[in-house]
């Protein structure tokens, strides 16, 4: 964040924490309480992959509002406006991705305590802290944890209508999720054992739930997850991996092609490397999670059918 941008945006959250002290005095008991004229909870999302989600589980119950829905921003450097430490001083329901992934909507958070709001850190609920890997939306056995605290979320919220959230959380694993699963299952029963390599750690939580042998420098992928230079030796440790064509798929992530990675994906596809492509957020902007998610296995599952002899 700028100097500049400091100087802006912390009065501003000072005055919305004045707010969010105002809100906290109405009441939270139900989401007719507290929720405004339109009856439903407020829920403010730092990302629109947990967004989409929370929308869905719950249903015309909440309000949701997603902080970050461009495609093309990133979260790990974020810099919020005074709108959002407004949206997020409302919210009666705030979810956060946290493990160090940004830190931006936390602030936002701590600048303008409110009693009654119920806030959700996902790495608070998967036990995982600032070091590890974020990315846990591309986690599915995560995706589950997080689904089921949501939930818990909106039911401590508005307990009258745990029951109806409780439905809306059966039907979004059972059918929202059905192709989603599905996809996992068979990418994973036809490919499993299969080296691939990946531009950053944004693929490292989904591959071993498919099955798929991820091999590419882990010092190679954070760097390029974290905005640093991969050492000389990760860097020739995937470009031998890409020439010697020990990888049968590359993976990467379009939103961060940085000149190393477009390096190595113009290498692959000269290499006759099928490749990938996975991003960061929702893509096309407003797409539902797991639209987003199923659009992608079946890219996969095509750079993988197309690898000799499969």
């Amino acid at each position: 964040m700028t100097p500049h941008t400091r100087n802006f945006l912390y009065p501003a959250l000072l005055t919305v924490a004045l707010l969010g002290l105002s809100l906290a005095g109405c009441g939270g008991g139900g989401a007719g309480a507290a929720g405004g004229s339109s009856g439903k909870l407020r829920v403010v999302a730092a990302e629109d992959f947990w967004g989409s989600i929370s929308a869905q589980l719950g249903g015309d119950r909440v309000e949701v509002t997603s902080i970050i829905t461009n495609p093309a921003a990133d979260p790990h450097d974020y810099e919020p406006s005074s709108e959002d430490a407004r949206t997020m001083a409302g919210a009666q329901v705030a979810i956060v991705n946290g493990i160090g992934y940004d830190q931006w909507a936390s602030k936002l958070l701590a600048a303008s305590p409110a009693a009654s709001r119920v806030e959700l850190n996902v790495g608070d609920v998967l036990g995982l802290e600032d070091g590890d890997n974020p990315h846990q939306w591309y986690s599915p056995r995560s995706v589950r944890a997080v689904i089921a605290a949501i939930s818990a979320a909106y039911a401590s919220a508005d307990p009258g209508d745990r029951p109806y959230f409780e439905k809306r959380r059966k039907e979004f694993e059972t059918k929202g999720l059905a192709e989603y699963d599905a996809l996992i299952a068979a990418i994973k029963a036809r490919y499993s054992g299969t080296p691939v390599g990946a531009s950053e750690s944004i693929f490292e939580p989904l591959a071993p739930a498919l099955g798929l042998r991820l091999i590419t420098p882990q010092g190679f992928m954070d760097g390029i997850a974290e905005g640093t230079e991969p050492t000389p030796a990760d860097k020739a440790g995937a470009d031998e991996q890409v020439a010697k064509r020990q990888i049968e798929v590359w993976v990467y992530n379009s939103q961060n092609a940085t000149p190393d990675v477009q390096r190595l994906t113009d290498a692959a596809r000269a290499a006759g490397i099928p490749v990938a492509t996975v991003t960061e957020t929702l893509t096309p902007e407003g797409a539902s999670f797991q639209d987003w998610m199923s659009r992608q296995l079946r890219a996969l599952r095509a750079a993988l059918a197309g690898v000799e002899g499969k």
